[in-house]
């Protein structure tokens, strides 16, 4: 079970009892009519067009309003139930702070137009881009050595968050700072790394792991509490040893569900092979998870009693398999072609044909990835 699934799992509580609205005006009328019966002697009861019901119907409302506040401030101290600015706070209760957006980095080669007599400074900061208006920096500064026509730097988009992240090798290729003698740019890997602010599901994983992480890593769930801390980007992460003492294989995807990079890769394994983490006797290996082919085709039909609704039907099939895209991407997930016919079902289909995907075991430290999709809407059927 994930950490995600135990939280989701933990039961619903109410810290007004579940009470309802109605609840409230019910009782509200009833304790008037109590107090009233008493005092006059007589039975009274309020009709439903009575002043004195509208009255109480009115403060009835308000006091609910009131219990939600109440309801809303005790679930705010619980895991399952905490969000934003709340969570935060509680996080901090196990030592664990919201990690702040990153920007995505990648290598830059500068090559010179001819081999020079001389040394040619890249200054640190010099900008570069893909012709848009998202830019990258030099890391550092650095130099051609006399005699050599390219030097390496690393650079950082200078926008934090995703939208430096996927730029193809060869794409960013314009010097945005012009430097003397200096011919052409062009980055050596796919740019990544770059996240947004961490996420509430996130946070919220990274706190019910903490307490994994009071000593350094070994136990699986203190491998994969370090290796989200690393960054935002950290997506899922499987922690294996595959019975080898002493050697620990971490693989982990991207929050958006792609494989890192091997900048991403590397970066993590320096991370985790830190001594104030690691036990001494661990070797870490990091990797990308083996990729296990699969596609979607399928055709589904709907009720004749239905037609009025097939439009949003079909739109919610859509959303449906997008769906099933998005839950099959998980490391060590057996590809299940059962949960794609239950989400179609659920989104309104009277039934399902699928010739692809077959059920298929995936290794633990393997994961899905879609080849290809076709979803065919096969027309109305009788009931």
């Amino acid at each position: 079970m994930s950490s995600i699934q135990a939280i989701d799992q933990t039961p619903d509580i109410s810290f007004i009892d579940g009470k309802t609205v109605d609840d409230i005006k019910n009782a509200m009328v009833a304790d008037f009519e109590q107090y009233m019966s008493q005092a006059e002697g007589t039975p009274i009861s309020l009709a439903q067009s009575s002043p004195h019901r509208m009255i109480l119907n009115a403060a009835a409302t308000q006091l609910y309003q009131a219990m939600q506040y109440i309801d809303r401030a005790g679930k705010q101290n619980l895991l399952k139930y905490s969000y934003g600015d709340f969570l935060d706070n509680v996080a901090l209760l196990k030592g664990v702070q919201r990690l702040p957006a990153t920007a995505a980095t990648t290598t830059i080669r500068f090559t010179l137009s001819a081999v020079r007599d001389s040394t040619t400074a890249i200054p640190q900061g010099t900008r570069l881009s893909a012709g848009n208006a998202i830019y990258f920096a030099t890391d550092y500064y650095g130099e051609i050595p006399i005699g050599s026509l390219f030097v390496d730097l690393p650079a950082t988009c200078t926008t934090t968050g995703t939208v430096g992240n996927g730029f193809a090798i060869g794409e960013i290729s314009t010097l945005v700072d012009p430097i003397a003698f200096v011919a052409n740019v062009s980055n050596l890997t796919v740019s990544e790394g770059g996240a947004n602010r961490e996420s509430d599901d996130n946070l919220a994983e990274r706190v019910y792991l903490a307490p994994s992480a009071y000593s350094t890593a070994g136990p699986e769930r203190s491998y994969i509490y370090h290796a989200k801390q690393y960054s935002p980007v950290v997506g899922d992460v499987v922690a294996t040893n595959d019975n080898q003492p002493g050697r620990v294989h971490i693989v982990f995807l991207q929050t958006d569900g792609t494989s890192p990079g091997p900048e991403l890769i590397e970066g993590l394994q320096e991370y985790l092979m830190n001594n104030n983490i690691r036990p001494l006797t661990d070797l870490v290996e990091v990797s990308a998870p083996q990729e296990v082919s699969y596609s979607i085709a399928l055709t589904y039909y709907i009720n004749r009693s239905d037609s009025n609704q097939a439009a949003a039907i079909q739109n919610e099939v859509q959303k449906a398999v997008q769906t099933y895209q998005s839950w099959q991407r998980a490391i060590g997930r057996d590809i299940n072609p059962s949960k794609l016919v239950a989400l179609v079902m659920g989104a309104g289909a009277k039934r399902v044909e699928v010739t692809a995907p077959t059920y298929t075991k995936v290794g633990e430290t393997a994961v899905p990835s879609l080849s290809g999709s076709t979803v065919t809407y096969g027309g109305l059927e009788d009931d």
